[in-house]
């Protein structure tokens, strides 16, 4: 009787520990089959001091990129650029990994790489771009003969302002010469050239329009968002390096959770939004807006993670029309967009999906 309980009792042991190292390899397989956490050390982010850049000067300012980032260990270096062109070039090198940057400048560089170089992984900003003149320029056809400035050659103004002047019957060259001369000028430059007469106007972004109309005297031609169907037309995407975007998905991630949070405070806290936007644009520059053309340029903005698509496409078709941009690939912008990432963050949220427009993952 004593040995059969023995042999009992051996068969139990024998079982639980055939039981404990089953559930143990099987735990180990779930461990080794779990995803890991793909994060960079170090991510470089580069940015304009516009406020078409408002969502990135205020994460920065208040360190929501840096909120999420820091739970992975990963450290956040800042560039700053004058225009979108610079910033792709900055890519093309690998000098930095992600940027917000204007559609044109966006739609170059990944035509020019066949598609390898970026993915637009969000938008960013609506609106905030003005053709402001001379005050007694009053029609498309005085402008005939005047010098007009854009930020750079291929960015989004001045592709925009081509592209316009082409549509009045007034032709532009890519070395100055036209029926009228557009001269890419560094928007902090123009409110002096325009007081002396060296310019008649420009096509700029916020809060440069601005300034140009309440301390130079300007007047607005075209309001860009007249020529956008509901007045919304993408000035800001915020876009990823491929090579980045496909090792470190958790570090854009990241970053796309401090957009989101930098445009719910921008859209809820006005105040402090700006306040945010003046600090940075004092570290940057050394100086602050003027209160009165903060004030008219933030009117002129909104700020949205929606990318706006349609907007895309017709910024190509227009590049190519003004000879900034070859023609594009039979696919057209097939792939731009991964918004995949941006996705999953706004279902967590609660928040609906944004879409490619059939230009990419969603």
């Amino acid at each position: 009787m004593k040995r059969s309980t023995n042999g009992i009792s051996r068969k139990k042991i024998a079982v639980a520990v055939t039981v404990a190292v089953f559930m143990g390899l099987i735990s180990n397989q779930a461990f080794a089959a779990a995803p890991a956490v793909q994060v960079a050390k170090v991510v470089r982010i580069g940015y304009l001091t516009n406020l078409t850049h408002a969502p990135a000067l205020v994460a920065r300012d208040k360190g929501l990129f840096e909120k999420y980032l820091a739970e992975h260990g990963t450290t956040i270096q800042y560039v700053t650029f004058g225009a979108g062109p610079d910033e792709i070039n900055a890519l093309k090198g690998s000098a930095i990994d992600l940027a917000f940057v204007g559609p044109n400048p966006t739609i170059n560089g990944f035509v020019t790489t066949n598609g390898t170089l970026l993915k637009v992984v969000s938008g960013t900003t609506s609106g905030g771009a003005e053709l402001v003149v001379s005050p007694n320029i009053t029609s498309a056809s005085q402008l005939k003969g005047t010098k007009l400035s854009s930020p750079q050659l291929g960015n989004t103004q001045d592709v925009a302002l081509r592209s316009w002047l082409l549509t009045q019957g007034l032709k532009t060259s890519l070395t100055g010469k036209g029926d009228v001369t557009v001269i890419p000028t560094s928007n902090s430059q123009v409110l002096a050239l325009f007081k002396s007469h060296q310019l008649q106007g420009g096509w700029l972004p916020e809060p440069w329009s601005s300034q140009l109309v309440l301390k130079g005297g300007a007047k607005v031609l075209v309001n860009e968002k007249s020529l956008w169907a509901n007045g919304q037309f993408e000035t800001t995407d915020l876009v990823a390096s491929t090579d980045f975007l496909a090792k470190y998905p958790d570090t854009v991630s990241d970053i796309l959770k401090g957009e989101l949070d930098a445009i719910d405070l921008i859209k809820n806290d006005p105040v402090v939004a700006q306040q945010s936007v003046q600090n940075q644009l004092q570290a940057s520059t050394g100086a602050i807006l003027d209160t009165a053309v903060l004030a008219r340029a933030w009117t002129d903005l909104s700020f949205t993670v929606n990318p706006l698509t349609s907007t895309l496409r017709r910024g190509a078709v227009n590049a190519v029309r003004v000879g900034l941009l070859p023609n594009l690939p039979s696919n057209g912008l097939a792939g731009i967009y991964d918004l995949r990432l941006l996705n999953q963050i706004l279902k967590s949220r609660k928040l609906p999906p944004v879409s490619a427009g059939g230009l990419g993952a969603q």
